[in-house]
């Protein structure tokens, strides 16, 4: 059986993208409670780390401190963004949109043709990056989330074939 892949860390100026460690969640979680109003609990992102083999997760720092993460699961060739949240300090630096795009190139490593995702239809800082990231509202997930049973915009986009590396 071949060892299991792992993306190495980019380096981008003052941003290095690296795999999420278990050691990262305390500060996870805090992005997690700035960032959105049913956060993720550090037990779900253990498990998403430590059991989920579809699961990849990224942080990104920024000067040295962790700044956001992105995650998704990467299902035969389609990759769903679970999440994806910068700190609220360094939000309005195109942060997030350096984070996607990373995402995007990452989900290409591991084989994926197409990303998907859902939004708020309230969020539309959201929904501007990711039509500007080449993705399309595709339907309505009525009453998605739990905590106003606000409706979920389902976005997906197609990723570059070019980047993509033969398995």
């Amino acid at each position: 059986m071949e060892p299991k892949r792992e993306a190495q860390p980019v380096f981008d100026g003052a941003m290095l993208f690296r795999p999420m460690h278990t050691d990262d969640i305390p500060v996870i979680c805090e992005i997690e409670q700035e960032s959105f109003a049913t956060p993720w609990t550090a037990g779900a992102f253990y498990n998403e780390l430590t059991s989920n083999n579809f699961a990849k997760y990224l942080v990104l720092e920024y000067e040295g401190e962790i700044a956001g993460y992105g995650g998704m699961w990467l299902i035969m060739e389609e990759a769903h963004v679970t999440n994806i949240a910068i700190r609220e300090k360094y939000r309005g630096r195109k942060l997030g949109e350096r984070l996607l795009v990373e995402m995007q190139q990452t989900a290409v490593f591991y084989g994926a043709l197409r990303m998907t995702l859902e939004v708020r239809p309230s969020n539309l800082i959201a929904q501007r990056l990711y039509e500007k990231l080449g993705f399309r509202s595709v339907g309505i997930r009525r009453g998605y989330y739990t905590d106003n049973k606000e409706d979920a915009i389902i976005m997906w986009a197609d990723l570059p074939k070019s980047e993509r590396l033969s398995k």
